[in-house]
């Protein structure tokens, strides 16, 4: 499987398929979501954190790296952005090699340091109701994960 794509037409929509997915993770999961300002990335999270049962306000851990959640599995959301060059004094491998899902936003910042198995999730802005969500399973576990999301 290369890839999966799905269409949303209104946030509620992008929040079900988040939470849809959430129900289907487990612990030691990795997600990694990319997309312009404004593409969904934090209401995809918002999904996630309901389908894992977190019942926390989520919003974008811009200034403050990682925020966590507790829910039927810790959230850990991570916003590298803003880090440069310090992000092995941050532990990433802790969070990714955790009890929780790791959901980190532009994960291409720090690229070496993901596990070599994750799901990469691209939100594209399409118009103002519309995104398209890709997700690329990089190993079996993420395969697997994508062909029961698609049932």
């Amino acid at each position: 499987m290369d890839k999966l794509i799905w269409k949303t037409t209104n946030a509620d929509e992008t929040m079900a398929f988040a939470t849809r997915l959430a129900e289907l993770l487990d612990k030691g999961d990795v997600l990694t979501l990319e997309g312009d300002l404004g593409a969904g990335k934090t209401t995809f999270t918002k999904g996630l954190a309901k389908g894992l049962g977190i019942t926390r306000t989520v919003n974008s851990p811009t200034f403050t790296i990682i925020k966590e959640y507790v829910g039927r599995l810790p959230l850990y959301h991570m916003d590298v952005y803003r880090v440069e060059d310090a992000f092995e004094d941050l532990g990433f491998d802790e969070y990714f090699e955790g009890n929780g899902v790791t959901v980190v936003e532009w994960a291409h910042l720090i690229g070496e340091q993901l596990p070599e198995e994750y799901l990469k999730i691209s939100l594209h802005y399409k118009n103002e109701t519309e995104r398209e969500i890709v997700l690329n399973p990089y190993g079996s576990r993420y395969v697997h994960l994508c062909k029961e999301l698609m049932k």
